[in-house]
């Protein structure tokens, strides 16, 4: 007879295979990671082939041994999947996630916290405090900036948006809404600027036309003195401007913005200085390029993105704020529902008042983990090398007779594939050139070699190259070129034959 302690349950597993199966899922995964320079970045199997792969088969009625199911599910990853943490991996701005990343998220899943209330996750919430202080301090700013983390760029630039909002706009906002508001509420930012400005736009009841798109110099960066006029013309005819975005790495090219500029006019004009830094600003800790990020500690808020560059697994991004008041003004609310208010002796730092979540993930653990093994040292040589790697492409690409490099910034290189016997014809070479690159990039992207994206660059379509891969080597580096190479003179005899 069943114990009245015990309840069988379908979902629970036992010691003895929990530790057996979880033991032979390392040694797969140890060996994966020893391996996966030997693999393909991707076999580029298309939706069909993955879906015959899966089956389509209905919900099961009964249950699946345990082990047979961690077996059949490792293959599926392990052997289906699109391999960013491969060393010749440059898609996007996807790092190479570390392993002890993968160790925390699986005991931040075993604890299970919920990180929304001080209350219910004691000590995840005193780590993510931590982790947020110990961001703040590598980037450059100070120690007393809050925030809090959040599942990447798009959320981290939307949870500094609102706070923007809500202390620029009237304080009737909450309760009577835009319509209401005086002036339009305005807010700018360059043309190099993420598609994340144009949903908050949108979702946050603005309109694309509320967006000041100002237009860059010959070097991407924003044109600050078309930037200061657009603001007057705005104050000028009644607008409410309250909101600039900088740039620290666009993500097309990694050029960081003159923050030090942006961060005088906003002050002139009291409007708020937010800094996108999703994907660049962790390079503000190298003494070398210190100097590129003046005026980041002028910024209201900024937007990072711990698995950008400080290579954690999905999902990690972070918003941080000058003054986190901003973050509860914007956020907060007390239900009857919620227990979670603080002792007068001791206030609590509930994270619901800090952003949209009210259950949430314990996602600092694996950025908390990993600043630790390496350190401040450990990452300003790993974000270092990863720029020298770009600039090594860049280099390559230059002494190429076949390539073109075009664009380096940060860890970011552009360049494009021109053949050796290629004639130019005016008024049609860069259409062709520009077709040329796109059915190469396609061509790389499935075969799996090496994975790029593009960027287009003053017309220019472009194969883009982001290193933020702590595996990429030299020889990795020198061997993509010769792969673009070969890959391009192919495509162009195809081309040529049509």
């Amino acid at each position: 007879m069943e114990k009245e302690n015990h309840r069988n349950s379908p979902i629970a597993i036992n010691k003895e295979d929990f530790r057996e199966i979880g033991y032979r899922l390392i040694d797969t995964l140890s060996n994966f990671y020893e391996t996966i320079n030997e693999r393909p970045v991707t076999i580029g199997e298309t939706p069909k082939q993955i879906q015959a792969i899966l089956g389509n088969a209905s919900m099961p009625e009964n249950g699946t041994s345990v082990s047979e199911l961690v077996i059949k599910t490792t293959d599926l990853l392990l052997n289906h999947s699109l391999l960013n943490g491969h060393p010749k991996f440059f898609g996007y701005i996807t790092s190479s996630p570390t392993q002890i990343g993968a160790l925390a998220d699986l005991l931040a899943a075993a604890i299970n916290p919920n990180v929304g209330a001080n209350i219910l996750s004691p000590m995840a919430t005193s780590i993510e405090k931590q982790t947020v202080k110990w961001l703040a301090e590598f980037i450059g700013v100070s120690p007393n900036y809050g925030g809090l983390l959040v599942s990447g760029g798009n959320m981290a630039n939307f949870t500094g948006f609102l706070a923007a909002r809500t202390a620029k706009a009237p304080k009737s906002i909450k309760e009577e809404g835009l319509a209401n508001a005086s002036g339009e509420m305005v807010f700018y930012c360059s043309k190099a600027t993420h598609t994340w400005i144009e949903k908050a736009a949108v979702l946050f009841g603005h309109g694309t036309k509320a967006i000041r798109w100002i237009p860059t110099l010959a070097d991407n960066t924003m044109n600050t003195d078309i930037l200061e006029k657009t603001i007057m013309d705005d104050e000028q005819q009644g607008k409410n401007p309250f909101l600039v975005i900088g740039n620290a790495g666009d993500v097309s090219t990694g050029v960081v913005d003159n923050l030090s500029k942006i961060a005088s006019i906003c002050k002139a004009h009291n409007l708020w200085f937010h800094i996108d830094g999703a994907y660049g600003v962790p390079a503000a800790a190298i003494p070398q390029y210190k100097e590129l990020f003046d005026g980041i500690q002028e910024a209201d808020s900024i937007a990072l993105d711990p698995h950008k560059w400080l290579y954690a697994p999905l999902e990690a991004g972070c918003t941080l704020v000058k003054n986190p008041q901003h973050l509860i003004d914007t956020y907060s609310a007390h239900p009857v529902y919620y227990n979670f208010d603080s002792s007068a002796d001791e206030p609590s730092l509930n994270y619901y008042e800090y952003g949209f979540q009210n259950s949430r993930g314990f996602r600092a653990l694996k950025v908390w983990m990993a600043l630790q093994q390496a350190g401040k040292n450990g990452y300003i040589k790993m974000i270092h090398e990863d720029i020298e790697l770009a600039q090594q492409l860049f280099e390559e690409a230059q002494k190429h007779e076949e390539l073109e490099a075009v664009t380096q910034n940060l860890s970011i290189t552009a360049l494009r594939y021109i053949p050796l016997n290629y004639v130019r014809e005016e008024g049609m070479d860069e259409t062709y050139l520009n077709t040329l690159n796109e059915k190469l990039l396609n061509e790389l992207q499935q075969h799996g070699e090496v994975f790029l994206s593009n960027a287009v660059v003053e017309d220019k379509y472009c194969l883009r190259a982001c290193i933020v891969n702590f595996r990429t080597s030299k020889n990795d580096i020198r061997e993509v070129v010769e792969i673009i190479v070969r890959e391009g003179r192919k495509v162009y005899e195809k081309l040529q034959k049509r």
